[in-house]
């Protein structure tokens, strides 16, 4: 199995150096645009505003510049710009050109059942070749992970530069192969082979070096957040050309809320795409859980007038995370939390502003997060974050602010519906107190802070060209 994967590898890359010598020898000439490379623009996750950010950064950045948008959705320029300011606030100075890309399927998990981060990855050259075949930037920039693109792209003499959410693999995924942990990228058929983890973990190992090599050729590499920074330095070996650049939240409008609740509804909010890693069934338990403890309290006791819900809202990216939603519907049943539980799909900018306003808490349950936009956006609003235990949101975001807790962390079930109790019973002013702190601490990761940092992080390389 490893010499036919590292025969593949050999093949793909081989044939690619060929025809990119070829490229350079009779290539077009290179258009004086930056090219983002984000096939899904209607993916309504913290990834989408980081591009239309940073599509604005640059065109006030270098206006002489045009942003083109390498895109598989059926959109055209003006609903994109459209979609920008109805579903993130984000106003571009003009509408970006559009590239439509139709082999999507070859990123696309479905397409490969098995092996399916060598699958991608490899499909993403073939999309990017489709992408740069069609229009060639002078500046390639990948905003949604794809650092396999990352050759093909300067074979087309195209200088690169990404902006990296997350590693496509690292040693943590490694290690819970490894340990044989059972999760959503590690289904219980191999954790519990001792032979199918070890020949997972030899495949992963190839992963990660491949990773690295490919992600070498970026010029230069923003990353979202320390825990990603530290996997992409020892990963791709660039600490010179990498910089935390902290994605942009939507503070300043969420600041002006008031921190004040209604004392007869509590509302918890969860904001986050319907994907598998989100775990929104860790939120429905811990909430069950929650509101089994408050329904056993005394029937005359203060509490039981206050009207409390969950508001769940996300978007959903295809067939299977409509799936998902329809199997989190019938799990709230299950649950006997039916009445309790409104989920909110594909909400508008102001509406989500709205529902953040009236949360006196905000629930992210995905393990290893590498940020988390919504978290920030939870704390700006006024709820307090009850986030996962790792990563993002425990390096970086819910820290205390002045000595003052700003939110709560939790690693299983139980915590999380420990934490949800505490808020449901905690006094308005103590509840207060966090959100002040938590508000104060959001500060640092706004969207007028994305724009320096990136534009101070992408200065050197705008200048050259």
């Amino acid at each position: 199995m490893v010499q036919l994967f590292v025969l593949i590898l050999i093949i793909i890359y081989g044939m690619f150096s060929f025809i990119g010598l070829m490229v350079i020898m009779g290539r077009r000439k290179r258009k004086r645009a930056v090219g983002f490379f984000h096939p899904y623009t209607n993916d309504g996750g913290g990834g989408e505003r980081v591009l239309w950010c940073a599509v604005k950064a640059i065109q006030e950045e270098a206006p002489h510049l045009s942003c083109v948008i390498y895109t598989g959705d059926d959109a055209s320029p003006q609903s994109l710009e459209a979609r920008a300011l109805d579903r993130f606030g984000v106003k571009l100075l003009f509408p970006p050109q559009v590239v439509h890309l139709y082999k999507r399927i070859w990123i696309e998990a479905a397409t490969y059942p098995h092996f399916t981060l060598i699958g991608q990855s490899l499909g993403s050259v073939l999309l990017a070749w489709e992408a740069l075949n069609k229009f060639t930037p002078i500046l390639y920039f990948d905003s949604s992970g794809y650092a396999f693109t990352y050759p093909v792209a300067r074979l087309f003499g195209c200088k690169v530069a990404c902006y990296t959410h997350y590693p496509t693999i690292s040693a943590d995924m490694l290690s819970r192969v490894l340990s044989r942990n059972s999760m959503y990228n590690n289904v219980n058929a191999i954790a519990s082979s001792f032979w199918l983890s070890r020949g997972k973990a030899v495949y992963y190992k190839l992963m990660t070096w491949t990773y690295g090599w490919v992600g070498f050729y970026s010029n230069l590499a923003m990353v979202n957040s320390s825990w990603t920074q530290s996997h992409i330095e020892k990963l791709w070996k660039i600490p010179q050309r990498i910089r935390r650049v902290y994605p942009p939240c939507n503070t300043l409008s969420l600041q002006a809320l008031p921190l004040e609740r209604s004392g007869k509804l509590q509302n918890f909010i969860s904001v986050a795409q319907f994907r598998p890693e989100k775990a929104h069934g860790i939120q429905l338990e811990a909430f069950a859980i929650a509101m089994k403890r408050i329904n056993m309290e005394a029937p005359d006791h203060p509490d039981m007038q206050i009207v409390r819900r969950l508001q769940i809202v996300g978007s959903c990216r295809n067939k299977e995370d409509e799936e998902r939603l329809l199997h989190l519907k019938k799990k709230c049943f299950d649950l006997g939390i039916d009445k309790q539980v409104e989920f909110c799909e594909n909400v508008k900018y102001n509406d989500l502003v709205d529902l953040l306003g009236g949360a006196i808490a905000g629930l992210h349950s995905m393990t290893d997060e590498h940020f988390g936009i919504s978290i920030v956006e939870y704390m700006a609003a006024g709820a307090v974050p009850i986030a996962h235990n790792s990563a993002g949101p425990k390096m970086d975001i819910v820290l205390d602010e002045d000595g003052q807790k700003t939110g709560f962390l939790a690693t299983n079930v139980d915590e999380f519906g420990d934490a949800i109790y505490v808020l449901m019973t905690m006094p308005e002013a103590e509840r207060l107190n966090i959100a002040v702190a938590a508000r104060k601490r959001a500060s640092r990761f706004s969207e007028e802070r994305f724009y320096e940092d990136f534009k101070a992080a992408m200065h050197d390389l705008l200048k050259e060209l």
